[in-house]
């Protein structure tokens, strides 16, 4: 089994992978406790998937009894340059660098089929692949199987390429010896805390997901709350600051895998080009990015928040035109960017063209707030 684990990890390598790690499925058993707290203080907010498939989340062995070990692969996706430098240009929109090339669920299934039917072919033994979208606790098995370790951001630090690590696993039936575990290296480093605008940690190694930019523009499927709304500034995808800061990064290399350098329109593209997205033309944008999961309606609603806080009087008309969007999410938020947008004067104005035929109980909450 040891020249198996030694050739499955050349063939991982060969596959594409940065990372290639071993452990058990039994290997995080404080997991579940922690999984448990976080579902009980709605910390998950409106992703009731994990609620719902917390049964096999929590318990890698539950998910399928029969496996006897998991490998763990990790894939880099560093990309050059500062990746909050855009949050200094607001007419711009910022994109989460994961977001900026091609899906990485579909990048990364690909090449977990290509090593785990090289597996099943070489050994027999029964193989499934996962990647981010099942009930797989990727980051407590990837801290257990040595990837690296969970930091106080909850996200995964490795000491060879620090935040930026993607991750997939394959389940078998194949027994492997386990990996050594990562040890935390944090230390009394507490920038990615420090540095969140919407204070998302309650503590150190604890997230509530209900106030995280990433969950609010992209999981979050309603009305983002006003007191947020601000601190989100220019990101209309996601959020790096907290992986961004952290001192492992400086180990980092640039990904291999080109399809995840970022294409011209994820780039920091600008906000006057997003305002004029319709469904069909946000489809074709996006198509084979994480983004058009998210879908049109949400997407632009982000774009708005960006343009209120833009401070660039020049979007009011665009803006303005989706006061007629047929979403009432779309048109919410161009309430609300209109009025950070134009002078009291003209927002009154607008308001008497637009508020008297609204009939959607949101949208005339967001009139009646700029009261």
């Amino acid at each position: 089994m040891t020249d198996l684990k030694n050739r499955t990890r050349a063939q991982a390598l060969e596959a594409g992978f940065d990372e290639v790690r071993f452990t058990l499925p039994t290997a995080i058993p404080a997991a579940a406790g922690r999984l448990e707290d976080f579902l009980e203080a709605g910390r998950h907010g409106d992703m009731a998937w994990m609620a719902d498939a917390a049964p096999r989340r929590r318990d890698p062995a539950t998910l399928w009894p029969d496996a006897k070990s998991v490998v763990m692969l990790g894939l880099n996706y560093s990309q050059p340059g500062d990746p909050l430098m855009l949050l200094n240009e607001p007419r711009r929109g910022a994109i989460s660098i994961y977001a900026r090339g091609g899906d990485y669920h579909e990048i990364i299934k690909k090449k977990l089929k290509r090593v785990a039917g090289w597996l099943h072919r070489e050994s027999g033994a029964d193989v499934k692949v996962f990647v981010d979208t099942a009930p797989v606790m990727e980051k407590p098995l990837g801290e257990a199987a040595g990837l690296g370790w969970q930091g106080k951001h909850t996200n995964l630090v490795s000491r060879q390429f620090g935040s930026w690590l993607f991750l997939g696993s394959i389940f078998t039936t194949a027994e492997f010896a386990p990996d050594a575990a990562e040890a935390d290296h944090c230390g009394e480093c507490r920038r990615c805390l420090d540095i969140c605008p919407t204070d998302a940690f309650p503590k150190p190694y604890q997230l509530d997901a209900r106030r995280c930019i990433s969950y609010l523009t992209i999981e979050h499927k309603g009305h983002i709350d006003r007191e947020f709304r601000l601190a989100i500034g220019n990101r209309i995808f996601g959020c790096d600051d907290c992986l961004a800061v952290c001192p492992w990064n400086k180990f980092a290399v640039q990904a291999r895998e080109a399809r995840f350098a970022a294409r011209a329109e994820t780039d920091g593209p600008e906000l006057v080009e997003l305002l004029h997205l319709d469904d069909a033309t946000f489809r074709t944008l996006f198509r084979g990015t994480p983004i058009k999961r998210t879908g049109r309606d949400r997407f632009v609603r982000n774009v708005l928040i960006a343009a209120g806080n833009s401070g660039d009087a020049s979007l009011a008309p665009f803006v303005e035109h989706l006061l007629g969007d047929a979403s009432p999410l779309v048109r919410a938020m161009a309430v609300w960017a209109s009025a950070r947008l134009l002078d009291e004067a003209a927002f009154g104005k607008l308001r008497e063209g637009h508020e008297a035929k609204e009939c959607d109980p949101s949208v005339k909450a967001e009139w009646r707030e700029e009261d």
